[in-house]
């Protein structure tokens, strides 16, 4: 066994024992172990982690431990970029898209509503989301953490918040989405992108008093809902405004 000492910095501490939060801790582990495995066996999802330091150089996942190894281990940096650093994945994303678990329903509505390609059904199994994660190097939005320590998916996020509101803001905070959200340009139902709808055409497809009082409209063509600016658009405008992207 090898005896190495770690120390895990903000949010990664809610996934650790309680004495082994904001303090450094000795963990032994089998000889062959990479740092990767010792950080999961402890209870922190690899998604989760931006930045491995092991004796102040930057390692990657597969780094194997050695006797007396001193690691520190950080979140994704909101503040600074480190992207010269990292050595824990590949490369990073270049598009941002989600795949949501079977409880983050209405956070993927309000991603979708903030123009955010989510994926997302109640019937996902573990296995389709970690299928889809990996296809289209999408982002797992999940509160199951052994879901996260998945082989295959290289990018997620562990929701702490429970509301839908709270967790968009979660969401739009840690990965800086302010300024590439596209609000109403995609279905909240099906994800596929909105086109204009002509008024004139949109008036066979609403309820009468809609046609009446509503001049814009909106319409997906693969479920063919129409959209228009009504109570519930007031209240997700609402919405936006407080996540700063107007």
């Amino acid at each position: 066994m090898t005896t190495s000492r770690f120390r895990f910095y903000a949010e990664l501490n809610d996934f650790l024992a309680p004495d082994r939060r904001h303090r450094e801790f000795a963990t032994s582990s089998p000889e062959t172990a990479s740092v990767k495995h010792v950080i999961e066996a402890l209870g922190v999802p690899h998604t989760e982690v931006e930045l491995v330091l092991i004796n102040g150089e930057s390692v990657g996942f597969d780094r194997q431990l050695a006797e007396g190894d001193r690691v520190a281990v950080y979140p994704v940096f909101e503040a600074f970029d480190v992207s010269s650093l990292l050595r824990v994945r590949s490369a990073p994303l270049r598009h941002t898209r989600f795949v949501a678990d079977a409880h983050m329903g209405g956070l993927a509505r309000l991603l979708r509503m903030t123009g955010f390609d989510t994926l997302y059904d109640n019937a996902y199994e573990d296995r389709q989301i970690e299928r889809l994660a990996a296809r289209d190097h999408r982002i797992v939005l999940t509160r199951d953490r052994d879901l996260l320590k998945r082989r295959s998916i290289t990018h997620g996020c562990y929701i702490h918040a429970r509301k839908p509101s709270k967790q968009v803001e979660e969401v739009f905070t840690r990965l800086d989405l302010a300024h590439s959200a596209r609000p109403f340009t995609l279905c909240l139902d099906c994800n596929a992108p909105l086109r204009p709808l002509d008024r004139d055409e949109a008036i066979n497809r609403v309820p009468p008093d809609v046609a009446r009082r509503h001049h814009n409209f909106s319409t997906c063509d693969h479920c063919r809902r129409v959209f228009w600016e009504g109570s519930h658009w007031q209240h997700m405008k609402a919405l936006i405004a407080q996540l700063r992207i107007e």
